[in-house]
Formats: C-alpha cells, sequence, structure tokens
C-alpha cells in the first residue's frame, strides 16, 4: 500500500511544538473560572479601545471604516486592527485546504494539529502584513513625535503599537477557548456591535460638533426623532421631515432612523427564530434502561462564523483596493480605477470600480432610492448598477458563507465522523440501529453536510438582507446579525457549561474531556 504523501506544513513541527501559546488546562475547568477569565477578558477588551495610539495625528483614515464592526475594534485606538489578522489568516488556511494546495486531512489528529499551529503562525505574519500599510498616509504620527525621534522611527513606533494590540487580541481569544467560555472573537464582536447599537439608540450628542440644529440633529434614533417632532412645522414635516426622520439623511450624515430601527428588530426576531430551528436525533443510552435524549442538528449548524469570515474578506479586499489606488506606482494594479475608485476626503468606501460591487448596499438610501430615481453617489450609476451590486453582494455572501460552513465544521468537530465518536464515547446511541461508530456516521450524514449547506446559505442570505435593510449605530444589518446570534449562543453555552457542572456525566457526551 502507498503511504500518502505528507503535507509540507510538517516541516513546520518543530517551530509549532515551540510557538508562544496559552497552556491548555490538565483537567475539568469549573464553570466559576470560566465566567471569570470571559469577563476578565471582555472589560480588558473595552479598555484597550479606550487607549489611543500614542503619538498619533489626530487625522485618522479609517481602512476598515466599512467593515468596523466585524473588526471588533475602534478606530485610531491600539485595538485598531482588532481580530482583522486572526480571521484573515483563518480564511487563508481554509481556501488552501479546500482546494487541495495544502494537502492535510483535517480529519487526522496530527493533520489538524499542523493546520491550528500553522495557523497561528500565519496569524503573526498577517499582524504584520495588516499593520505596516497603516502608516502610509492612514495612521500618521504626529509632528511631536516626529521631532523627537524622527519620521521613520516615528511610523516604527505606531506600527509597534499596533502589533501589540493585535496580539493582545490574539492571546484574549485564545485565553477564553480554552479558560472561558464560548470565543473571543464572537465575544468581542458582539461587545462592539452591543455598544454601537446602544449609543445610536441613546446618543443626544449632535451628528457634527456643532450646535443642534435641524440640519445638525441628535444622533440617537430616540433623541433624533423627538427633536424633530418637536421642532420642525407642518410643511418641513410634509416635505422633507418625515423620509428624514424615517429613512435618515446621508447628505447630513444622520443615519439612525425609524426604518433603521425597525430594520434592527426585524433582524432580532429572525435571527431567534432561526437559531431555534433545529431537527433532534433520538438517543437511548446503550445500558440504562429508560436514559433518553435527543441530539440537536441546529438550522444554523456552522454557526456565524461563516458570515464573519465573508465579511473578513470583503473588508481585506476593500483595503488592498483601497492601497492599490492610492498608489499608482505599483506596477499594472497600481491606481486602476476599475479595481476600485475611491475619494478618501469623503469616505473610505469605494465609489466604483469592482471594490465598490464588492461593497454593502448601506441600508435602503443607499440603494432603493438611487433604483427608483436614478443615479446615486458622488460617481453617477445607472439604476440596472446599483441592482447588479446588489445580486453581486447577496450571491457573495451566500455562497461565501456555505463554502466557510462546510470548511468549519471539519476544523471544529462538528463533522459527521466526530460527532459520531463524541455520541459513542457518552455511550448513547440512535434506537433502532447497532452501536457502531460507523453506523451513527452514515445516519449522521444524512443530516450534518445538508444542514451545513443550507445553514450557510440561510445566515448569508440573512446576513445580505440585513444590510440591505440597514440598521442603527452604523453596524451594518450583518453586525447586528452576528450580535444577536453570538449572544444566543453564549446563553446556550453558559447553560451547557452549567449543566456539564452538575452532571459530570454530560462531559464526555459534549467531547469535553
Amino acid at each position: 500500500m502507498v503511504e500518502e504523501k505528507k503535507s509540507r506544513l510538517f516541516a513546520l513541527k518543530p517551530i509549532i511544538e515551540r510557538w508562544p501559546a496559552i497552556a491548555k488546562p490538565e483537567g475539568h475547568v469549573n464553570f466559576r473560572t470560566k465566567i471569570i477569565w470571559t469577563i476578565l477578558c471582555l472589560i480588558i477588551y473595552y479598555i484597550l479601545t479606550n487607549v489611543m495610539i500614542f503619538g498619533l495625528k489626530g487625522d485618522v483614515i479609517d481602512l476598515f471604516s466599512q467593515y468596523r464592526f466585524i473588526m471588533a475594534g475602534a478606530s485610531g485606538s491600539i485595538m485598531h486592527l482588532g481580530i482583522g489578522p486572526i480571521v484573515t489568516a483563518s480564511i487563508i488556511l481554509q481556501l488552501f485546504v479546500g482546494a487541495k494546495i495544502i494537502n492535510l486531512d483535517l480529519t487526522k489528529k496530527e493533520d489538524k494539529a499542523i493546520y491550528q499551529g500553522t495557523q497561528k503562525i500565519l496569524v503573526i505574519v498577517m499582524i504584520f502584513v495588516e499593520a505596516i500599510p497603516q502608516i502610509f498616509g492612514y495612521l500618521q504620527p504626529n509632528e511631536g513625535l516626529v521631532g523627537l525621534i524622527g519620521g521613520d522611527m516615528a511610523s516604527v513606533v505606531i506600527i509597534i503599537q499596533l502589533v501589540i494590540g493585535a496580539l493582545l487580541v490574539f492571546f484574549m481569544d485564545e485565553l477564553i477557548s480554552k479558560w472561558g467560555i464560548g470565543s473571543g472573537i464572537s465575544l468581542f464582536i458582539a461587545a462592539g456591535v452591543s455598544q454601537s447599537i446602544f449609543t445610536g439608540l441613546f446618543n443626544w450628542l449632535p451628528v457634527q460638533a456643532a450646535e443642534i440644529s435641524l440640519t445638525n440633529p441628535p444622533a440617537g434614533v430616540i433623541p433624533g426623532t423627538y427633536y424633530y417632532a418637536t421642532h420642525l412645522s407642518l410643511g418641513d414635516m410634509v416635505n422633507w421631515g418625515y423620509q428624514t426622520m424615517f429613512m435618515g439623511s446621508p447628505q447630513i450624515g444622520y443615519q439612525n432612523a425609524i426604518v433603521p430601527l425597525l430594520g434592527t428588530i426585524l433582524i432580532f426576531f429572525i435571527v431567534v427564530y432561526a437559531e431555534s430551528s433545529r431537527i433532534e436525533l433520538p438517543l437511548a443510552h446503550g445500558r440504562v434502561r429508560g436514559a433518553r435524549g435527543r441530539y440537536p442538528i441546529r438550522l444554523i449548524y456552522a454557526s456565524v462564523i461563516p458570515v464573519i469570515l465573508v465579511a473578513a474578506l470583503l473588508a481585506n479586499i476593500n483595503m488592498f483596493a483601497m492601497l492599490l489606488y492610492n498608489n499608482p506606482g505599483v506596477p499594472l494594479l497600481g491606481g486602476q480605477a476599475w479595481i476600485g475608485n475611491y475619494d478618501l476626503t469623503v469616505s473610505t468606501q469605494p465609489l466604483s470600480g469592482g471594490a465598490w460591487y464588492l461593497s454593502s448596499p448601506g441600508g435602503l438610501n443607499s440603494w432603493l432610492m438611487p433604483i427608483l430615481g436614478g443615479g446615486g453617489g458622488i460617481v453617477y450609476h445607472a439604476p440596472w448598477q446599483f441592482a447588479l451590486k446588489v445580486i453581486i453582494y447577496l450571491s457573495v455572501m451566500i455562497f461565501g458563507s456555505i463554502l466557510f460552513a462546510k470548511f468549519w465544521i471539519e476544523t471544529t468537530n462538528m463533522g459527521a465522523h466526530d460527532v459520531a465518536k463524541q455520541i459513542q464515547s457518552s455511550g448513547m446511541q440512535i434506537p433502532g440501529f447497532r452501536r457502531d461508530p460507523r453506523v451513527l456516521r452514515k445516519v449522521l450524514e444524512r443530516y450534518i453536510p445538508v444542514i451545513t449547506v443550507i445553514g450557510g446559505a440561510a445566515i448569508g442570505a440573512l446576513a445580505g438582507f440585513a444590510d440591505m435593510i440597514g440598521t442603527i449605530g452604523s453596524v451594518s444589518g450583518t453586525g447586528v446579525l452576528l450580535a444577536v446570534s453570538i449572544i444566543i449562543q453564549l446563553y446556550e453555552q453558559i447553560g451547557k457549561e452549567q449543566a456539564m457542572e452538575m452532571h459530570p456525566v454530560l462531559r464526555g457526551f459534549f467531547g469535553n474531556e
């Protein structure tokens, strides 16, 4: 029998074994300890988002402004890169393994260990890849720092701070995954989105740094709507007031209107319904008569991770398209408007080109009104171009989510093979079938692959639909979808941890021992 050729990544095994990492717990970590570590990391995250980069010039151009919700960081802070390097490294490896460019069989324990170790190394590489471009016109040192240590060294200081912030996020994510509850990436996303939604609802400060007026109302939807309702005349209300109150006004930067609020509420209920939809397989204990249970296979089987990965991929496409457009000296690709046309004095979002078709529709005002009325934006687009943009964006979200959902379950012990082993090790079996992992796997293969595809498509379509409606807090529909889904799953995870604490026999079933 011919021995299967191993991947070249096995050459990294000596480095992976010595790579700095959070130590795994040797035994069971009790619920109280997990809660303490999770809350501690969340508090540190909030503190770091308010620690601004030392020596930074006031004019900050955020390459990730359109996707700030997915980066789980704060613009201009030490957390500027957020979780970007982590998810980018995950995307690259998943695509390479899926395309068989990297020869790894993730059903084998040894190959999976190499995959996870390589991902950690790639995260460090991506931290520098995403940090270094920031100093070329986007995060510039101020005159005081330049005068003190020189221009080149000042830029290095900015990069070092970005790297430190990204490393802290990386290690906190690993700490939560091993010693806490849930995923650090998901927790940080939910924390950032929740904060933005709260300010979007109640922010009484004006949209611009000036006195409150009809052209500069309070930014929050509740104080903003109240201000318009009490200060507009009947004529102004009919002419433009109702449209501004319900749909917002991009011209004055007022986005937190009533329709985005209703869209946020609608997304909440749709996600809650989708999360509760599941198939339940009956289980019975092989040795204890009368001991029965059910194994739930949820509709959103791969969780929201596929949408996070797709959104992060689009964020990186936007970043590199912007860098190429603003650096005409790059051979062949530099300064090409067909890749993406940008005006950084207005926005970091593309105005036209390929990157424009891959950018978020951004609410009804940004695509539906131009389709109905024609034009729209600084660069003119025909109504059919806005319609094509919506179709392309939805297609990328749906098919991208399916692709990443399939990769995700294979790398996180959620495939039919791993689930069958978990059920077998707990002593449970499906009534009417032999107590054999191979039989269990065949039964699960009827459901898990299909549910993975359907769930990936559903979560991608939900995210795209949410982006089209628009939401409050400038977090995009995808951000709200992620936050709601993450919070629901965190609640369920806490319940599972409490159940395992009270009934230790369940730990084997959930694969925790």
